[in-house]
């Protein structure tokens, strides 16, 4: 390629002029014409919120001034949430499997017993230790006490004296602490040392139910009979409210151990407590026996609490084993 020819004069050539000497066309532009508002005064841009069509304004009640949009366009409507808060359970469930505080809690409910008054059967789970299982020590016994659709009601423990219950076995008294959700005691079994022996009528079991601790609610009291299993419900005032009676032979293989609740008169059939097969492994190698209590929806919840008592006390007599 040959190299572009050289300038030549007849190019002409303009002198070098100062910047206030510009011509109008190339003076560089303005920037938009935004006005700044002094202290003290409002700004002429902005328009107050008051006179905002309700497309463009925000909620009624709130103070200050957004900016002027241009004409035509309108203030988009924020349809959706945001989505990073956390997932809420459905009513009557809590996310961390525990049985939510029921409405409607009836009148002269003691604390803690509200849950009762929405349910009409109770599911109890006792947990395998694995100190038993292994080398025969025997450790305080710990219930899961769940509704009819798993979730988590009530957590017992049982306090009691090391020496008692490998010396005593099930016969051991004990005291049960029940706690709801948020660690609470809300009732209270007492159990005290009796001997236990059909052909003897002075040596009955009974239990204490306490709700809250330090108020008697109710008690359970072992009668007299020579093959059947009897229990009298009692409510505070001593009187009898129900019965339940048991089967004259309470180990049966692979079914389950039904106790009948009955009215007081002992005529009608209102709900029962139930041993229920775990499996051959779970019965030969452990006790930890599961149960099932089931009573009227419409029935006292003071009385309700009596009869998970019973459960518990029906359980220390005749599917406790000792040393297993």
């Amino acid at each position: 390629m040959s190299n572009p020819p050289p300038y030549s004069d007849t190019v002409p050539l303009t002198s070098y002029q100062p910047a206030d000497e510009y011509p109008a066309q190339n003076q560089p532009h303005n920037p938009p014409n935004v006005a700044f508002s002094q202290p003290g005064q409002p700004n002429p841009q902005m328009v107050p919120m008051q006179n905002l069509p309700p497309s463009q304004g925000m909620a009624a009640g709130d103070l200050g001034n957004v900016p002027a949009l241009p004409p035509g366009y309108t203030q988009p409507v924020i349809s959706t949430q945001p989505q990073n808060h956390p997932q809420t359970a459905p009513e009557g469930q809590r996310p961390d499997g525990w049985m939510s505080i029921p409405r409607g809690v009836p009148a002269n409910c003691p604390p803690g017993l509200e849950y009762l008054a929405s349910i009409d059967q109770l599911l109890i789970h006792q947990q395998v230790e694995l100190v038993e299982v292994l080398i025969g020590f025997e450790t305080a016994n710990k219930y899961l006490i769940k509704n009819s659709v798993g979730q988590q009601v009530y957590y017992a423990a049982e306090d009691s004296d090391c020496c008692a219950r490998n010396c005593c076995g099930p016969l051991r008294p004990f005291e049960m602490n029940i706690l709801d959700n948020y660690g609470r005691e809300v009732i209270h079994f007492s159990r005290p040392m009796s001997c236990q022996g059909c052909c003897c009528p002075c040596c009955l079991q009974s239990l204490e139910v306490y709700a809250p601790p330090g108020n008697l609610i109710g008690k359970i009291e072992e009668e007299w009979s020579f093959l059947t299993p009897i229990f009298t419900v009692k409510n505070a005032a001593g009187d009898t409210v129900l019965k339940i009676e048991g089967p004259i032979c309470t180990f049966q293989l692979c079914s389950d151990r039904i106790f009948k609740v009955l009215s007081a008169d002992g005529s009608d059939v209102v709900g029962q407590i139930s041993k229920q097969w775990g499996g051959l492994l779970r019965e030969m190698f452990t006790d930890a026996d599961q149960f099932g209590v089931t009573f009227p929806m419409d029935l006292d919840v003071n009385l309700k609490a009596v009869m998970l008592g019973a459960c518990f006390l029906i359980d220390y007599m005749f599917f406790e084993r000792k040393n297993n």
